[in-house]
């Protein structure tokens, strides 16, 4: 069993907002399809870490969605800044249940085993978000300290997925590092950064840990293996 990692689907099968008017997007919908088909089997897992539907609502999510359950592997989805969709956990898994989307699962306040690796995270919370909203960031690092604390009770390594990078072009959201160096993580992926913001993104080693952006135009629409 494989298990990879994918950021910022942006599907909009059921909504009027596709990703191809940006450069480098075109055909990304048949592009992730293909690459994800290449590499990833049904005994594998997919780590989604937001963004993944332009859906407004949950009940016009249901396309974007049979297109991640119709793909090989089991996937676990996080929150991402533009997931406007989502909302409570037994609402959403009702929703899927109902839909009949059996390789779907969520990674919220909890913590999900893979073989020797146990999945955590949240959306976390970055400066490029001009809300200002102290408590959204306080609560996201309370989410993070909560899925690891999770994550740690099986005895596995813990395995970090955020939306949201904690450090980025020499800045760093202390509330959500602080969580990390906390556990001792020793890997994190995330995404939401696009185009010309990869270069100042980090890909590597940082205070002991290594971070890898796994956004979907930086991955060249290709889920990247991480075990």
């Amino acid at each position: 069993m494989a298990l990879f990692a994918l950021a910022d689907l942006h599907l909009s099968l059921s909504a009027d907002k596709p990703m191809d008017v940006f450069k480098g997007w075109d055909n990304y919908v048949e592009r992730i399809a293909e690459n994800w088909k290449k590499i990833v089997t049904d005994q594998d897992t997919v780590v989604l870490p937001g963004d993944l539907s332009w859906a407004m609502k949950l009940e016009d999510s249901a396309a974007d969605f049979a297109y991640i359950d119709a793909l090989p592997g089991q996937k676990l989805l996080l929150k991402g800044n533009h997931d406007l969709w989502w909302c409570t956990m037994r609402k959403m898994e009702t929703f899927f249940a109902q839909k009949g989307f059996t390789t779907l699962r969520f990674v919220h306040n909890n913590a999900v085993p893979v073989e020797e690796y146990c999945v955590c995270g949240t959306r976390g919370w970055f400066f490029d978000d001009d809300s200002g909203d102290k408590k959204v960031l306080l609560r996201e690092a309370g989410r993070l300290e909560t899925s690891i604390a999770a994550a740690e009770q099986t005895g596995l390594e813990p395995v970090v997925f955020l939306h949201y990078p904690p450090v980025c072009g020499g800045q760093v959201c202390e509330e959500i590092f602080s969580v990390l160096t906390k556990h001792h993580i020793q890997r994190v992926y995330y995404g939401h950064i696009h185009g010309p913001g990869a270069y100042r993104a980090i890909n590597g080693m940082y205070e002991g840990i290594l971070f890898r952006l796994v956004s979907c135009d930086f991955a060249n629409f290709t889920p990247v293996l991480v075990r």
